[in-house]
């Protein structure tokens, strides 16, 4: 009722109609996302990069999947660069964020969100998405870390539960590709999501 309410209360809120595709519910695809940032911090966060996949059923749809670069207003520091090997030279010819988010946009239309530690992604995301919608994301969100739980949790209430991507992937059975890239990340997600949706915990 109250996630009703609030989407209806976004609908209302809507600044630029082009966007309206948000709220077309689209239940039977799904789109797997990633981010890679400037910071771990939302508020000093920039966009480096943005990952997406479209699933459906029990299948990641490779070929509709979506990839860009994004170039920073600030310069790239060392220790950002060390973690996802994004190089000054790599983002120098990447989209304006603005535009890369509206690009994302309109690849997800109405579809759910899923994600590992898909809040942080979206909040990011949500500072570009209001600038330009009046509006956050509205779009249904699919956790894959408390997917997991849930599913561990059943197996064996009360015991610790390890939610490390490297947990996941190995207990899970997921081929572990290059960590970092933000579509590399998002195809990890995808199938960590439908290996769980086998499970039950979809």
């Amino acid at each position: 009722m109250l996630a009703r309410l609030k989407r209806q209360w976004q609908r209302r809120q809507l600044k630029d109609p082009r966007y309206a595709t948000l709220f077309e519910e689209m239940d039977e695809e799904v789109v797997s996302v990633d981010c890679e940032t400037t910071s771990l911090k939302v508020q000093e966060a920039e966009l480096l990069s943005i990952g997406a996949v479209r699933l459906r059923g029990n299948r990641i749809l490779s070929s509709q999947s979506f990839y860009v670069l994004v170039k920073p207003t600030r310069k790239l520091e060392s220790r950002n660069i060390s973690i996802h090997g994004l190089r000054p030279m790599d983002v120098s010819e990447g989209l304006d964020a603005d535009t890369a988010v509206r690009q994302l946009l309109d690849f997800i239309g109405g579809r759910p969100l899923v994600g590992y530690y898909l809040e942080y992604d979206v909040a990011v995301l949500n500072k570009y998405v209001r600038a330009i919608t009046g509006i956050s994301l509205p779009n249904r969100q699919i956790e894959i870390s408390g997917r997991y739980y849930d599913y561990k949790f059943k197996q064996n209430p009360g015991a610790y539960i390890d939610l490390r991507l490297s947990v996941l992937n190995e207990d899970l059975q997921i081929p572990a590709l290059p960590r970092h890239d933000a579509l590399n990340d998002a195809i990890t997600a995808g199938m960590l999501y439908l290996s769980l949706q086998q499970r039950g915990f979809g």
